[in-house]
């Protein structure tokens, strides 16, 4: 896919290793990387936008084809307007696929000219959410097989009152 920039799309709220893994395999495949984190204030994320994007800039900064970049609106609005051919998706499980497909197939009919990648984390990273790890940290769980240490320290520091 030379040539191509592409578009990782999502809240990372909080980004995990699930997500690293993604990131970078992708900017190994792609010219560049754009993680575009939604500002989706519906999902009442854990984080506010500036603190996710600190995060991830932290998380992937070592990687010189990846660019976090916040968004809103339509992912399909935003990749046009930045020039990407592609939108980046992950799939964890089956269980993701029938989402993933009627999202890409809703994309497609909103722009055909961008095209939707889907990528499978590492097997070891299959079972990690974000969810999940916001649940576990809410609770006092260890979280640190889950996400990058900056994260860690981030949502003890959120859960700590």
């Amino acid at each position: 896919m030379s040539g191509t920039r592409v578009m990782y799309p999502g809240t990372f709220d909080p980004v995990t290793r699930g997500h690293q893994d993604l990131i970078r395999r992708a900017a190994r495949i792609f010219d560049e990387v754009v993680v575009a984190v939604a500002h989706s204030p519906r999902k009442e994320p854990v984080f506010d936008l500036e603190t996710r994007l600190d995060l991830l800039r932290k998380v992937v900064g070592g990687v010189s084809n990846v660019r976090v970049q916040a968004y809103d609106g339509l992912t399909v609005d935003f990749a046009r307007a930045n020039g990407l051919g592609a939108i980046l998706r992950g799939l964890r499980a089956v269980s993701d696929f029938e989402y993933e497909f009627q999202l890409a197939t809703m994309n497609r009919q909103l722009a055909d000219a961008i095209e939707t990648v889907f990528l499978t984390p590492a097997e070891h990273f299959t079972y990690i959410s974000s969810s999940l790890v916001r649940e576990v940290a809410s609770l006092g769980g260890d979280v640190s097989h889950f996400v990058d240490p900056v994260v860690e320290q981030a949502l003890k520091a959120r859960y700590a009152s």
